[in-house]
């Protein structure tokens, strides 16, 4: 289980890790119609890593996903984690994750909001570095 801030309410954490399942498999898959459940419309996309910056909008990210040939497709092992979830309320989370695919070790920031359609990505803000 992953280390959890100090507000914690058990239903609220199992969402955000259902959600985190979604996020997951989406990418592992390439799935952007199973990733635009798991992001906010407004949500942002950027990458730290030094010398690669990117900052997409949720739209320019999904056609991204959509022309990608997926970790799954090309029988890599799915290797995913959440370090931790944070809470900052009922409407505000932040979960730290790793994640390995593409010849990368991934390491995601994505601050989460809650509204009426339940928990979704706000912002994915992520660095990698190769294998």
């Amino acid at each position: 289980m992953p280390e959890l801030g100090a507000y914690v309410d058990t239903d609220k954490c199992l969402d955000v890790v259902k959600l985190m399942r979604n996020y997951f498999d989406g990418l592992y898959h390439a799935d952007s119609k199973l990733l635009a459940d798991v992001f906010h419309p407004d949500a942002i996309y950027i990458n730290m890593t030094k010398g690669d910056y990117m900052n997409y909008s949720l739209g320019e990210y999904l056609q991204i996903i959509e022309q990608r040939t997926s970790p799954a497709s090309q029988g890599e092992l799915k290797i995913d984690e959440i370090q931790s979830i944070e809470f900052g309320g009922l409407e505000m989370a932040f979960v730290k994750a790793k994640m390995t695919m593409m010849g990368r070790e991934y390491l995601d920031f994505l601050t989460l909001s809650f509204d009426k359609n339940g928990w979704r990505v706000i912002s994915k803000i992520f660095t990698y570095k190769l294998q």
